[in-house]
């Protein structure tokens, strides 16, 4: 398991559209854009389905997460982070974790407007442990 470094830590911390990346049963790429935050040093996000996304992590729990860092005039080439690792599925504490993230990613008195008929503590939280760091940054090894 990688250790977040502090830069990475901020550039999650401001809401970046995520690209998590899992592999479908005949080993194809799935890409979806999600948010994303931190539990300690796993990647969290909150899913109200049961989507391909969770399906193919409970086959096989190898993931890449992509996210962009600001742009910076002038610069070539922007920062961004790809993190490789292994997920894990929750099940329940999708609704408040989406609470929690849409505050960052839609404004602070965002409440998620769906809970699946079920209330609070519904969905399912993928877990993703980051096993290497690469990008453009300060955090790419």
């Amino acid at each position: 398991m990688a250790e977040i470094p502090a830069a990475l830590r901020e550039l999650i911390e401001t809401g970046p559209l995520a690209h998590f990346v899992t592999l479908n049963a005949d080993g194809g790429p799935q890409l979806s854009v999600i948010w994303i935050g931190l539990d300690g040093d796993e990647i969290v996000s909150g899913h109200m389905t049961h989507s391909q996304k969770v399906r193919n992590v409970e086959r096989d729990p190898r993931v890449v997460v992509s996210l962009e860092g600001p742009r910076t005039p002038g610069v070539f080439l922007a920062e961004h982070a790809v993190l490789r690792g292994r997920a894990r599925v929750e099940q329940g504490g999708a609704y408040e974790l989406l609470n929690r993230l849409g505050k960052r990613y839609v404004g602070p008195d965002f409440t998620f407007p769906v809970s699946n008929g079920d209330g609070p503590g519904d969905g399912w939280v993928l877990r993703t442990t980051v096993e290497r760091i690469g990008g453009v940054g300060p955090w790419a090894w």
